[in-house]
């Protein structure tokens, strides 16, 4: 029985990883006004290294990379957004 579960476990939680990334993707540009600056973030750099440490971590830990890329990734989106890049003016960037 505990078995059947944990194999649930494992084919669905890579499915709800992406759509919880794909729900923060919805809620970022639905809060977003065009009108106002953007500030810059690193939730592209977070979810790069944060897929990069998944991977890593997956492979290490019974060789689930599926899990660990799309869990990687959401955590990396997670802490990139929370950090403000600064000293960059968006006139200067073309």
């Amino acid at each position: 029985m505990m078995d059947a579960i944990i194999d649930f476990i494992r084919a669905a939680l890579p499915w709800v990883a992406m759509g919880l990334l794909l729900a923060v993707f919805a809620a970022r540009s639905a809060g977003r006004k065009k009108k106002e600056k953007e500030s810059d973030n690193y939730g592209t750099e977070g979810m790069c290294m944060g897929m990069c440490l998944g991977t890593a971590i997956g492979t290490a830990i019974e060789n689930n990379t599926g899990i660990g890329i799309t869990l990687g990734m959401l955590i990396g989106l997670a802490i990139g957004t929370c950090i403000k890049k600064e000293g960059q003016n968006n006139d200067q960037k073309k």
